[in-house]
Formats: structure tokens, C-alpha cells, sequence
């Protein structure tokens, strides 16, 4: 009775998941962007994502400017992401193609969403580029990275999958604090990204759950270690970013930067990227409730180790 009464509450979720997909379904020009443009006047991230205040050398108009660039990152860091996610979903989505048409439908919903929201990240991407000096870079090949960790098992994707549809979630909530210095519309591409993926984050619980299920205690250890692996490996790609965005920030500050505050602001950044990419949504409640379910003390506690490293 168990098993059909949790097979019976999953579908249910999936249904819940599709009638919430249609009801927020959203635009990206008529709902998102409605016309307007970035305006430098205002800060792109809030202070909690940005972490403002780490950056203790700058001054206020600097502190915007670093929002402004993280902006920036943060658009190329989601069309990236979003890259491999998709290509997941498209896979798991075949589990359910002769099977629970729908699980099948939300899943295909999910992919349809998750490439509407790449186009609005390079969207995002392109408009701050309008607005900002000329000489960022995001030096990452995002088919490359999917298929590096495509190449890692289902069970350490969906880990790594379920942290970052989880921050979003936060991301939002920081997003919406009283703040009439933060750009209107980068509020709007938080709250419609939010609006659905707080129900991709749903789905990727139920696949992760249903494919742990599958799994041997062997193959469960290894997909421990690969999730570490895939930490590691967005890690790496984050200090690449806060180097390359510090050394912008310096080029295009208007005044010199010395060595040594040059190191400071590089920190900075890697401490802000380091809590919006990984530790936002590691420390999530519901992302430690899964987690913990599916996993052993011994297997817990290698991976608390390991982001503990990343700081």
C-alpha cells in the first residue's frame, strides 16, 4: 500500500506542477522587459546577492558598478547552467515516454520553460552590454561544460540540478527586500524566473527520488563523489569569473587600483559568487532534507567536508 500511495502522490505532484506551468506562463517581452532598457543609475543585484558590503574598499557608486557587472554574470552563469539542465530533462523525459504521460508532460513543459529562460538570460546579457563599458568577458564554451557534466551520473546531475533551482528561490526573496536603488526590471527577471522554477525544483525532486530508487548502495557512493566532482568543477568556473570580472572592474573604475586592493576586490567577488552559485543553495533547507534521505552519515559528511573547502 505504501508504494502505490507514494506513486499515486507523485503523479499528483506532476499534475500540481502542469496546472501551475500553465497558470504562471509568462512573455519575455510582453511580461518581462515590457519596452524598457538597464539604467546604470540603479543597482542590478540586491546587497545579500552581491554581498556589498565584502567589497569594504569601495565606495557607493563602485559598490553599483560591481552589481552591475555580477549582473551581468549572473545572466551568462543561468544561460549556462540552463544548458545542461535542459538536456537533462529531455533525457529523463524518455523514462516516462511509454509510462506516466503525466510526468511525460510536466517534464516537457520543464524543458520548454528552461529554453525560454536561456533566451532571456542571453537577453539580459546583451541589454547590459548595451549599457556598460566595453571589455567583459565570460570565457566559458557552455556546450563544453554541458557535456562535461552530462558525462557524470543522472544521480550528481539532478544533486547539482536541485541546488540551483533552489536558489533561485532565494535569489528572489533577496530580490524583493525594500531597495529603491535596484533596477525594476532586474526585480522582473527574478520574480518570472522564480515563477517557474520554483516548480522545476519540485520536478527535479521527484526524478532524483525515482532514480535514486534504481540505484545500488555502490553506484549511489560513486554518484556522492561525482557531485563533489561537479561542485568542484562549478567552483572552478567561478574563480576563473571573479578574476576576469575584477580585473574589468579595475579597468573601468575611473581610478587606479592598487595590488593589493586589487586581490581584495577579487576575494570579494569570489566570496559573492561562491554563496549565490553553490552555498545558497547547499545550505537550502529543503535541498539538506532531500539530500540527507537519499544519502548515508559517512556519505553526508564527505560532502559537508568538501564545501567546506569552498569559502
Amino acid at each position: 500500500m505504501n508504494a502505490i500511495s507514494n506513486i499515486s502522490d507523485s503523479s499528483e505532484r506532476y499534475a500540481r506542477c502542469i496546472q501551475t506551468s500553465k497558470r504562471v506562463r509568462w512573455d519575455i517581452d510582453k511580461d518581462v522587459v515590457r519596452g524598457r532598457s538597464f539604467d546604470t543609475a540603479h543597482k542590478f543585484l540586491p546587497d545579500g546577492l552581491s554581498l556589498a558590503d565584502a567589497f569594504t574598499t569601495l565606495s557607493a557608486d563602485e559598490k553599483r558598478f560591481v552589481s552591475q557587472i555580477q549582473g551581468r554574470t549572473y545572466a551568462n552563469v543561468f544561460g549556462l547552467v540552463e544548458r545542461f539542465i535542459n538536456a537533462k530533462v529531455l533525457e529523463l523525459s524518455e523514462d516516462h515516454w511509454f509510462g506516466d504521460q503525466v510526468a511525460l508532460e510536466a517534464l516537457v513543459r520543464f524543458s520548454d520553460e528552461e529554453l525560454k529562460h536561456q533566451a532571456l538570460f542571453r537577453r539580459v546579457d546583451a541589454m547590459v552590454g548595451d549599457v556598460l563599458p566595453e571589455g567583459y568577458s565570460f570565457d566559458v564554451d557552455h556546450n563544453a561544460v554541458a557535456h562535461a557534466v552530462l558525462g557524470k551520473s543522472t544521480w550528481a546531475v539532478l544533486a547539482l540540478t536541485l541546488d540551483i533551482e533552489l536558489f533561485t528561490q532565494l535569489h528572489y526573496r533577496q530580490s524583493i527586500d525594500p531597495d529603491p536603488q535596484l533596477s525594476e526590471l532586474f526585480k522582473d527577471v527574478f520574480l518570472y524566473h522564480w515563477k517557474e522554477e520554483s516548480q522545476h525544483a519540485i520536478l527535479d525532486e521527484l526524478e532524483w527520488v525515482r532514480h535514486d530508487a534504481e540505484l545500488t548502495a555502490e553506484q549511489r557512493d560513486r554518484a556522492v563523489d561525482e557531485f563533489i566532482e561537479l561542485v568542484a568543477a562549478v567552483d572552478g568556473i567561478l574563480q576563473a569569473q571573479a578574476k576576469a570580472d575584477a580585473s574589468y572592474f579595475a579597468a573601468e573604475c575611473r581610478r587606479t587600483v592598487q595590488a593589493m586592493e586589487a586581490q581584495a576586490i577579487e576575494a570579494a567577488f569570489l566570496k559573492a559568487y561562491r554563496w549565490q552559485y553553490i552555498h545558497s543553495g547547499a545550505q537550502h533547507p529543503h535541498f539538506g532534507k532531500v539530500l540527507s534521505s537519499l544519502i548515508t552519515e559517512t556519505q553526508g559528511q564527505r560532502i559537508q567536508s568538501a564545501l567546506a573547502t569552498i569559502q
